[in-house]
């Protein structure tokens, strides 16, 4: 299997020295991204914010892996999406504390372009290393987290839905 990169550098025309490669040896680790996604049931954002997204990265010639402990995607939903089925993988029926450690292998590995995981409360430890492990195999990670999930400490959230639709 082939991996295809996030990072497309430009370079002008000018010549490109020795100087500039001292300095550019870590592209790798300018890509990769680690981001948290806090969604409501009621509110239909995530669709509208996520599915663009997808659909861009479904055109690479890597995975899309959905980590949904509690779920199973609605093959019917994926379809109507326009999303890549053939490009798709699902885990689920693992535990949570599973699906932190499945997350960080499948970043790492390069064999996707972006991993969605459904984690719980995640330690500022494992958050890096979701972030290193991003940055190591070039790939997108959400953490997908429901507004229940919240604690009312932390304030007002802006939220994100899934539909219930994706799922059956």
């Amino acid at each position: 299997m082939r991996t295809q990169s996030l990072y497309q550098p430009h370079f002008g025309h000018g010549s490109y020295t020795t100087r500039n490669v001292a300095k550019n040896t870590d592209i790798g680790k300018e890509n990769g991204l680690i981001s948290e996604l806090v969604y409501n049931e009621r509110q239909p954002a995530v669709a509208q914010l996520l599915l663009p997204l997808l659909l861009q990265l479904g055109k690479q010639s890597r995975w899309l892996l959905w980590l949904t402990p509690q779920q199973k995607l609605s093959k019917q939903w994926l379809q109507q999406s326009g999303l890549p089925v053939d490009k798709m993988v699902q885990l689920s029926q693992i535990s949570p504390v599973n699906t932190v450690e499945a997350m960080e292998k499948a970043l790492q590995t390069g064999n996707y372009s972006v991993v969605l995981g459904w984690l719980p409360e995640l330690t500022e430890e494992d958050r890096l290393k979701l972030r290193r492990a991003a940055e190591l195999g070039n790939a997108y990670g959400f953490i997908m987290r429901p507004q229940r999930d919240i604690s009312p400490t932390h304030g007002h959230c802006s939220t994100l839905k899934i539909h219930s639709s994706l799922y059956h």
